[in-house]
């Protein structure tokens, strides 16, 4: 009778550990750092995501639209003041 409650005890014992290593396998090794994701198991598969460069300064149309209403201005003072008076 021992020997079948040993066998049953190491027949549960190796099913536990065979669901644990099927379990970390299935899950991965992920951790999460920083906001990211390191390293998926599947990260050699990933499918390469490309954003291409934007431009350098973000409001390129904004500056351009500010001196072009600076010169503007300037070029009114310029034409009001020797006339105006």
């Amino acid at each position: 009778m021992k020997s079948d409650s040993k066998l049953r005890n190491w027949l549960k014992a190796a099913l536990c550990c065979c669901g644990l290593v099927a379990a970390l396998g299935f899950t991965g090794c992920q951790v999460h750092i920083g906001g990211q994701t390191l390293p998926s198991p599947y990260y050699l598969n990933d499918d390469v995501q490309y954003f291409a460069p934007g431009p350098e300064f973000k409001l390129a149309e904004e500056a351009a639209a500010m001196e072009e209403y600076a010169a503007e201005q300037e070029l009114r003072n310029l034409g009001a003041a020797p006339g105006g008076q």
